[in-house]
């Protein structure tokens, strides 16, 4: 039994080698910028390699609480990637990703739902059915896994070339144009770490994409800056000016990173100087605000219960950390701002 679980992990877990910088051909700001990407690419394996080879969801618990809190929930959605994958290549009843959010993994439930995003992008879409999509509101994450995916390891098409997917099949009873909007999100996200995170080379990249993809984007990116981190305060202060109209996208993006981190109780001092900067507020407060623009949602035809969180919270801040002129009519463009003087890593 313990040879086929070390055969499982083999056969089943990516090459940590696939995360590094310059494999990915990704811009480097500076070595301790790579440092970080690069350790919470590793820790995503290191998730993945604990779940492949674990007979049960329960038992990748002690591996994955391994992992410094910093880096933890990388590992955490890297193991519901791994066992997304197994729920799909099993036969009969299909379990480990409940299981696993029945456990410890509930805590990082919104890491969790992207990692199943993740393992989407490597699944044949006729087996998509066997992905856990239980909760109606976050298994719209999912998307988000999966064009964070799509923009990290097929950079040159939908980072450089900006491709768009149209009519996205999934979720298949709720077939609208929101999907698309998440899985931008998703590549927003992807693009902070395509960007070396440099809030400089983020903009520029941003600014190939179509206008009315932008808010999403940019969403991403605030996700991302605020959870994975890798920038100065001076730097974050330079990208929430540069995002200008979409800077109460940034803060939406940033609060819901903070309810990730809140949540599972591994808020890190980059978190915190994140959501001062974002959202002018510490990271606990910021992760209420989604608390209460999460009550009393509703489902409609064309915006679905999450796209209605997403909003009302990009509205809170909208009135508290301002937006520039044209949030509530055209979006238009970010304005360039000149960059700060680069200073050491936030830890």
């Amino acid at each position: 039994m313990k040879a086929l679980r070390t055969l499982r992990r083999r056969i089943l877990t990516p090459d940590v080698a696939d995360t590094k910088m310059d494999v990915r051909g990704f811009h480097v700001k500076n070595d301790a910028a790579r440092e970080r990407l690069e350790t919470i690419g590793a820790s995503f394996v290191a998730g993945f390699a604990a779940a492949a080879e674990s007979d049960r969801a329960a038992a990748a618990t002690g591996p994955l609480e391994q992992v410094p809190a910093g880096f933890r929930g990388f590992a955490y959605e890297g193991a519901a990637m791994a066992f997304a994958v197994r729920d799909a290549l099993r036969l009969g009843q299909r379990r480990h990703v409940a299981e696993f959010l029945a456990g410890e993994g509930g805590r990082h439930v919104y890491m969790a739902y992207v990692g199943v995003g993740w393992a989407m992008a490597r699944l044949p879409r006729l087996r998509w059915p066997t992905l856990h999509d239980k909760d109606p509101l976050l298994r719209w994450l999912v998307l988000d896994g999966y064009g964070f995916h799509q923009a990290y390891f097929h950079t040159t098409k939908y980072v450089q070339q900006a491709y768009r997917h149209r009519d996205f099949p999934w979720p298949a009873d709720h077939r609208t144009d929101y999907a698309t909007r998440v899985i931008d999100q998703g590549v927003g996200r992807a693009t902070w770490f395509v960007g070396g995170a440099d809030p400089r080379r983020v903009v520029r990249l941003f600014e190939e994409f179509a206008e009315e993809r932008r808010p999403d984007l940019y969403a991403g990116a605030g996700l991302a800056a605020t959870y994975a981190g890798g920038a100065t305060r001076e730097e974050l202060e330079w990208f929430r000016d540069a995002a200008g109209p979409y800077r109460a996208d940034v803060a939406q993006g940033a609060a819901f990173a903070a309810g990730a981190r809140d949540l599972a109780g591994l808020t890190m001092p980059h978190n915190e100087v994140a959501t001062q900067v974002f959202c002018a507020m510490p990271v606990v407060e910021a992760a209420r605000v989604t608390d209460a623009t999460r009550v009393g949602l509703s489902e409609s035809a064309t915006l679905p219960a999450y796209g209605l969180w997403r909003r009302r919270t990009a509205e809170v801040f909208a009135e508290s950390v301002g937006t520039g002129p044209s949030w509530t009519d055209s979006r238009a463009g970010s304005r360039r701002m000149s960059s700060p003087q680069e200073e050491s890593e936030v830890a």
